[in-house]
């Protein structure tokens, strides 16, 4: 007998793990908004391509254009959450510190952050479910530049 495994539909969100090197320590952009720490990310439209969507979405909530995509267009996706949402990162590097942070019409501006921060804030800083992201940017940041 034949057993027919029905893959459930993810939903996809997409974002950029920024990195800026200030000197002596990499540092990646981490966004608040309200209680909660993320990187920048946002739903995927059906269709559209998800390395696209992240981009449009940095420029959008933090004003960065233009990263540099060192390490290729390669993302690591977290675990799927018990709907089937799923967050798609990419790692880019930022040519400067510079943030224009984007607060949605109608918000509290004190409602919203961002911050630079070191691998080691991050862990702290950041939700339990993105510790298997911030692993893979460690790795790729250990191994270097490289183009895909």
């Amino acid at each position: 007998m034949r057993v027919s495994r029905v893959i459930p539909h993810k939903e996809l969100s997409a974002g950029v793990v920024v990195v800026h090197h200030d000197g002596e320590y990499y540092r990646l952009l981490a966004l608040r908004s309200f209680d909660q720490w993320d990187f920048p990310k946002t739903l995927v439209p059906a269709g559209a391509d998800p390395l696209q969507t992240a981009l449009g979405e940095l420029q959008d909530a933090a004003g960065i254009t233009d990263p540099a995509l060192h390490w290729g267009e390669d993302y690591r996706e977290t675990v799927p959450f018990e709907d089937g949402q799923v967050s798609r990162y990419y790692l880019a590097q930022a040519s400067d510190s510079d943030v224009v942070l984007r607060v949605p019409a109608g918000e509290a501006a004190q409602d919203y952050g961002y911050r630079w921060v070191t691998v080691a804030e991050a862990e702290d800083l950041l939700p339990p479910r993105l510790a298997i992201v911030l692993e893979w940017v460690v790795a790729r940041l250990a191994g270097g530049h490289h183009q895909s």
